[in-house]
């Protein structure tokens, strides 16, 4: 398998970081609506924000990577589709890139309203980079729900047209994000 990508299969950077960032985007997401759960005596109460902020953090970088990836190395051209399908599939992905962006923001927004930077794994702390403002945890903590709920319909709306192209069209739309096809 070709590490770049080639103009009719994505490379192993490219599937790595896809299926990389989908694990951590869905667990990320998960492990945020169990918190909403906890009560003050869980030991995950301390423990879950910690790993998601962290999780977060990893989740903005490799979105940075996976970006400056994308312009530097061309995606394959899309299968044999209809132009809306094809506008459709790049409207997706586009928005996937700024639903991200946005809810990573978001979060960081959340763990620096005290003014205090955001521990990364146990590495190292992010330090706060903007001047805290009033309720800006408030406004930041709706914003991000609002925004991982709609990441993950659109995560949903990206599976089913995979889907559909798999099982329905039988192109190869999905054997190329597995490194086939």
């Amino acid at each position: 398998m070709n590490i770049l990508n080639t103009e009719t299969r994505y490379g192993l950077v490219a599937i790595l970081l896809h299926w990389v960032m989908a694990l951590l985007i869905f667990s990320t997401f998960l492990l945020g609506l169990y918190m909403l759960t906890l009560d003050y005596m869980d030991p995950w109460y301390t423990k879950g924000p910690l790993l998601h902020k962290g999780v977060g953090l990893l989740i903005f970088s490799l979105l940075i990577v996976r970006t400056l990836w994308t312009f530097f190395n061309k995606s394959p051209e899309f299968v044999s589709m209809p132009d809306w399908e094809r506008l459709a599939a790049w409207l997706t992905h586009k928005t996937f890139y700024v639903l991200l962006f946005c809810v990573t923001i978001s979060g960081y927004m959340i763990s620096t309203a005290d003014g205090r930077g955001v521990e990364f794994l146990n590495l190292f702390d992010v330090p706060a980079l903007i001047e805290p403002y009033e309720m800006q945890e408030e406004v930041a903590g709706r914003l991000h729900f609002i925004l991982a709920v709609s990441t993950i319909a659109f995560v949903g709306l990206h599976v089913a047209a995979t889907l559909k192209h798999h099982f329905i069209e039988k192109d190869a739309t999905l054997l190329r994000m597995l490194g086939r096809g």
